[in-house]
């Protein structure tokens, strides 16, 4: 687990923030730190592995058990927790709803049939160009929403 330290405000370059006065915070990682994509794309071979595994013993089962809209309203429960933390301020806590904001998104990538690869490549696609850019380069409506007569904001 990656533990978080402050640093020792000195005269020269000190490790505050000009701007706020708060004490930057240097992370230790382990050694060798793996990289997020490795992690992900482990933790899709164990969800999708326990799809088929009895939901009494196997958290990921139950939930791929009750479909993709009960996988989906999950993760957007999460994701509003992991936000809460974050307006409130609590990094630790942002940490730990981020791993569960994740995690239930893999299960999301499961339940809609969705491999890793695909979602690393559409990452690829995108990279390096302007996030103006890229939106104005999709279609204006998408197939979800038209059929739940929703837009996306802009």
């Amino acid at each position: 687990m990656a533990k978080t330290t402050k640093r020792k405000a000195t005269s020269k370059g000190s490790g505050k923030n000009k701007t706020t006065g708060k004490l930057k915070r240097a992370i230790k990682l382990r050694a060798p730190a793996e990289t997020g994509a490795i992690v992900l794309d482990r933790l899709w071979s164990v969800v999708t592995n326990r799809r088929d595994v009895d939901p009494a013993i196997s958290h990921s089962a139950r939930l791929l058990a009750r479909g993709t809209a009960k996988v989906a309203q999950k993760f957007g429960e999460e994701a509003v927790e992991c936000l809460i933390e974050a307006v409130r301020g609590d990094r630790d806590a942002v940490i730990a709803e981020s791993a569960d904001v994740l995690y239930h998104l893999v299960v999301v990538w499961v339940s809609a049939g969705v491999a890793p690869e695909e979602v690393w490549a559409e990452l690829t696609r995108r990279e390096g160009v302007s996030g103006i850019t890229e939106k104005a380069s999709r279609a204006q409506s998408s197939l979800v929403a038209r059929v739940l007569r929703t837009t996306k904001i802009p």
